[in-house]
């Protein structure tokens, strides 16, 4: 398949993986909140993880092939991969940071926030969108980079605040800084083997989720 293809295909995932994510995490009391759709996220990677593990394992060939890129790197990316998707990297970008004053009247509740004329369905909408795109072009260029989205808005949250005007622009820098230096500091640590940048930021997102787990109130959930 040409890079063209998988990246298409990747993006379809994306919004695959997205409906069922949300779905899960909407249900019950207090719908969508980013503790339960973190949660619903790793339930729903686990249970797609496992049934494209087993896909793999009928073909030797393909699992040869896929295994490095399972493992998220950032090594003998070119370009080329990059030009295939930047519109739709751009866009997604300026969309996202455009909503970032509407996202944060999100938290005063549905209820205050549509008396003070916001149309919750379509930031929340937009707002989704926006990750998913993000989020698949990611992984089609450099493959599932682990706890990068989940790691780096609550390291910027502890430096700014909880305003997202200011947690998004600071997020597009130090999210591409944490990835370059886990490629780096794997390659230092473990000389002359190379290991992939995602094996590195999971070794540091592990921790943190379950340092964010034993800190939230139960309530949240």
């Amino acid at each position: 398949m040409t890079p063209i293809g998988y990246e298409w295909f990747a993006l379809l995932g994306a919004f695959g993986a997205s409906v069922p994510v949300y779905a899960v995490a909407s249900a019950g009391h207090g719908g969508a909140t980013p503790i339960k759709l973190a949660l619903a996220g790793a339930v729903i990677t686990a249970l797609l993880g496992a049934w494209t593990t087993s896909l793999l394992l009928l073909d030797q060939g393909t699992l040869d092939q896929a295994r490095f890129w399972l493992a998220g790197s950032i090594a003998g990316r070119s370009t080329d991969d990059l030009k295939l998707l930047f519109p739709i990297i751009i866009v997604a970008l300026l969309f996202g940071l455009f909503l970032g004053r509407q996202i944060n009247l999100l938290s005063l509740g549905d209820d205050n926030t549509r008396g003070l004329g916001q149309r919750t369905a379509f930031v929340r909408g937009g707002a989704a969108v926006s990750v998913t795109l993000l989020a698949g072009s990611a992984v089609a260029i450099a493959g599932p980079v682990a706890f990068v989205g989940l790691v780096v808005p609550h390291m910027v949250h502890s430096l700014v605040g909880a305003g997202y005007r200011w947690i998004l622009p600071y997020s597009l820098i130090l999210g591409p800084c944490l990835v370059l230096s886990a490629d780096v500091a794997g390659r230092i640590i473990t000389r002359p083997a190379e290991p992939q940048a995602g094996i590195v930021t999971a070794l540091v997102g592990a921790p943190f989720l379950i340092h964010l787990g034993h800190f939230t109130k139960l309530a949240e959930l």
